[in-house]
């Protein structure tokens, strides 16, 4: 009995090396990874920041190409910039997650089902060589069928003509939900106009856009078959591009206030 006790005992002393040997293993992949892990997540939502607005060049690195991004953070409310928060720490999910950053939506105002909106965001700004504004890309996010949609949308200088859209991260459906990664559909928002008299016109629609309508420019295909995403798509939007959202920055701009 003292030999089997004995031999047990060693079976699990070696099991116990091994677990804490692993552990350290993975413990210390993981710190020495993070770094790279870090810039990986950094250069691909840049990536995704550039090819919403339209300036993607495979042939270019990605570092390069974004030295023509402005990052500024906003006051969402105000639609001013805001000069003491460093927009490379800031993080918008976070803040929308912290009480003393962000504000509860009351239901009937929430369409996107953000739940809360942070205070402050991120805006990217494009501008061409003699220093005018060229594009304003936007971060947006709402939900959809499954899961909450992030993406960006890009305007150009006017801040009303829609220059691309695109989304980043989505846990919709393949072949439904997931078309809004389709590149045709994503190039249908090109050119469309987002505000009438004012007003946040911009829809994206159950079914098809009537050609020569005279709404034509203010609306976009919906997703076949995914009645619940291009109804989660259009909320988002519409919610972002409003009062609550980029709206009294993009105002401000137009009038050249900021």
């Amino acid at each position: 009995m003292s030999a089997n006790g004995e031999g047990l005992g060693r079976v699990l002393t070696v099991a116990l090396g091994l677990c804490l040997v692993c552990s350290v293993v993975v413990s210390a992949a993981a710190v020495v990874l993070k770094p790279a892990q870090e810039a990986n997540k950094t250069r691909d939502l840049k990536r995704n920041i550039l090819m919403a607005a339209g300036l993607l060049d495979p042939a270019l690195s990605v570092e390069e190409q974004f030295e023509q991004v402005e990052t500024r953070v906003v006051d969402l409310d105000a639609g001013v910039f805001v000069d003491d928060v460093d927009p490379a720490t800031f993080d918008q999910r976070e803040a929308a997650k912290d009480p003393q950053r962000s504000r509860a939506i009351p239901g009937e105002q929430d369409p996107a089902k953000l739940v809360r909106r942070e205070h402050q965001a991120l805006v990217y700004l494009v501008r061409g060589a003699a220093g005018d504004l060229d594009k304003i890309i936007l971060p947006i996010r709402g939900y959809g069928l499954w899961s909450t949609l992030y993406g960006f949308m890009a305007l150009e200088a006017d801040g009303n003509t829609i220059a691309g859209l695109g989304f980043y991260e989505h846990g919709e459906t393949p072949g439904l939900g997931g078309e809004v990664d389709n590149p045709r559909w994503k190039s249908i928002w090109s050119g469309k106009q987002v505000y009438q008299a004012d007003q946040v016109a911009i829809q994206v629609l159950k079914g098809s856009v009537s050609a020569g309508s005279a709404q034509e420019q203010w609306q976009v295909d919906g997703l076949s078959g995914a009645t619940l995403t291009t109804k989660g798509v259009n909320n988002l939007v519409r919610y972002w591009l409003g009062e609550q959202g980029f709206k009294p920055l993009l105002d401000n701009l137009r009038q050249g206030e900021v």
